[in-house]
């Protein structure tokens, strides 16, 4: 959705509203969607070797990219086009790392931590001894469709309570499950067998719908956010002429925190779960994404000499770039609770700054 609302504010002609969505997207990713990914968690947040290479990634390109800012502005198309091959070079050497297996997936599948907890619940009862299977002696009767049935001796009820009471025993003995003999030489007990095999059977659980289906879901979805994006632009524009304010900073403030709702949302719904892998994937990659990929295609079509003049200011990028810092460091040492909300609280007076500041 970002590369859409650059894409919309550059052919509306309002390159400094890109420019101030790029870097207010930057900022609100971390102090605001990683802040609440921080205050929703459950427990105290810790972060693998891929998250520490993902926002040492991204460390590094926002340095690239206020450099650019502050002091290569005048290389222009060039500029822009240098940030492109950047994400390129950066798609092409994640895919290589996943590859070679440097980078995990963020978070480990279901059948893992199944298999896990079910070896670790196996080694405690192997420790109490407790999981020592008591051995009983087979009695092996044959029924009359010629299948075996296995009872053990633990389960025979006592030979004076059955010839007491008969009725009793019977209701006592196991009820034997149909196997494939039985079930093709009974009718009855060919019916049961495919009862069970209904409803254990894996095809059950699959999804109802095909390929198609979620094809157009995906194409329906993308073209969804495409119309939002430029109605976002174009009405953002709008009441920057009417209030007499730089479009600039209405693109760091409104239109960054419209844009960026969808990463608010997964960073909380995934750290309720507990995957905190997620949610610095979430952050880490949509600024890597903002200030290559779209800042590229800003400095390659955009209006470079509106950039330059209504662009963004060095209080802006310095918050980017610090922003970047701590989440580099809060990564690196893992994150608590209180620094979600000091993350929330900084991102509150950048807003309420903006505004202060008056700038128009």
């Amino acid at each position: 959705m970002q590369l859409v609302v650059v894409i919309a504010a550059i052919s509306q002609h309002e390159s400094p509203l890109a420019m101030g969505n790029i870097v207010g997207s930057s900022i609100s990713n971390i102090l605001g969607a990683f802040s609440l990914g921080l205050i929703f968690s459950p427990t105290n947040s810790t972060f693998d070797s891929s998250a520490k290479i993902y926002t040492g990634v991204l460390l590094g390109l926002t340095t690239l990219f206020t450099l650019f800012i502050l002091f290569f502005q005048n290389l222009g198309r060039f500029g822009g086009a240098v940030l492109i091959l950047t994400f390129i070079i950066y798609i092409i050497s994640i895919a290589w790392a996943i590859y070679k297996g440097i980078v995990a997936p963020p978070v480990d599948s279901d059948s893992d931590s199944d298999s896990d907890s079910d070896s670790d619940s196996s080694d405690s009862d192997e420790e109490d001894g407790s999981s020592v299977p008591l051995k009983k002696k087979p009695v092996h009767s044959r029924s009359p469709s010629s299948s075996t049935t296995t009872l053990y001796d633990n389960d025979r009820p006592n030979d004076l309570e059955s010839a007491s009471n008969p009725q009793q025993s019977r209701s006592n003995s196991p009820t034997p499950i149909p196997d494939s003999q039985t079930a093709e030489s009974c009718p009855l007990a060919k019916e049961m067998f495919d009862e069970i095999d209904l409803h254990d059977s894996p095809i059950q659980k699959a999804g109802k719908h095909s390929t198609l289906y979620h094809l157009a879901n995906l194409t329906f979805g993308f073209l969804a956010l495409s119309l939002s994006g430029y109605i976002l632009s174009h009405s953002i524009s709008t009441l920057s002429s009417a209030f007499s304010l730089s479009s600039s900073l209405l693109g760091v403030t409104l239109l960054s925190f419209a844009t960026t709702l969808p990463e608010k949302l997964v960073s909380i719904f995934s750290s309720q779960r507990g995957e905190s892998g997620i949610v610095i994937a979430n952050t880490a990659g949509s600024n890597i994404f903002l200030v290559t990929l779209c800042a590229g295609v800003l400095f390659c079509s955009g209006d470079l000499t509106t950039i330059k003049d209504e662009g963004v200011t060095l209080f802006e990028v310095g918050t980017m770039w610090l922003s970047s810092i701590v989440l580099f460091g809060i990564v690196m040492f893992g994150g608590r609770k209180w620094m979600g909300w000091a993350l929330f609280g900084a991102y509150v007076a950048f807003i309420i700054g903006e505004f202060v500041l008056d700038r128009r």
